[in-house]
């Protein structure tokens, strides 16, 4: 498949470039540097340059894709991920692009249900409360948008490698939850959307 990874010089983006160019796929990875050096040169591999947030930078053939898959950071103030979110979801509408599939947080929605005191109070609740509600944001634009999309909500961030073994598609009731997963693994997940229409129209929580 041609796919757009938008955020593919972050944490969880540069694993999907990679580990999309080792399933055969074309990747175009949207950055704002034309020259990043967290990305390895590849045959298979355009970089694009432009800022998901500022329509006016988005080259127009960005979205001459099969999917878009969406796993944008921005620190912790402003509206980086919704904001840019609905700029891709309005250049999609244009070209007819209908896949997407986008990595928000395990605690949107149902699934706040599932953190526990330090994570639902403290780091939501507090030192990343406006991460947290931009997410909340990119997940209204998600599920507003006429694409089929797929929300994927991991739980914290670890360096471990791909393992391809976590749970998945659990419900707010779940317990025993480790509230981590790999960045790799992350990645490993979005990218088997591609493969399956089961979890179109659905949020989908991953954690060890």
């Amino acid at each position: 498949m041609k796919l757009l990874v938008v955020g593919a010089t972050g944490s969880v983006g540069t694993h999907l470039v990679s580990q999309a160019l080792d399933h055969g796929h074309t990747v175009h990875a949207l950055t704002r540097n034309p020259n990043p050096d967290q990305l390895t040169p590849h045959g298979r591999l355009t970089i694009v340059e432009g800022d998901p947030t500022n329509p006016a930078t988005l080259p127009k053939n960005v979205t001459d894709v099969d999917a878009v898959l969406i796993s944008l950071g921005g620190g912790l103030t402003g509206s980086p991920r919704s904001q840019g979110t609905q700029t891709i979801i309005d250049a999609m509408a244009k070209t007819g692009t209908k896949r997407l599939i986008c990595q928000t947080t395990l605690g949107v929605g149902d699934s706040r249900d599932n953190l526990n005191f330090k994570w639902k109070y403290i780091m939501f609740g507090g030192l990343l409360r406006f991460p947290y509600n931009d997410h909340v944001k990119q997940e209204d634009y998600v599920r507003a948008s006429d694409t089929n999309w797929t929300i994927v909500r991991p739980s914290a961030f670890t360096d471990g490698p791909v393992t391809g073994s976590y749970s998945q598609n659990f419900g707010p009731d779940a317990t025993g939850l480790d509230l981590e997963i790999s960045r790799a693994d992350v990645a490993h997940f979005m990218l088997a959307q591609l493969e399956t229409d089961t979890n179109i129209g659905k949020a989908c929580s991953i954690s060890n």
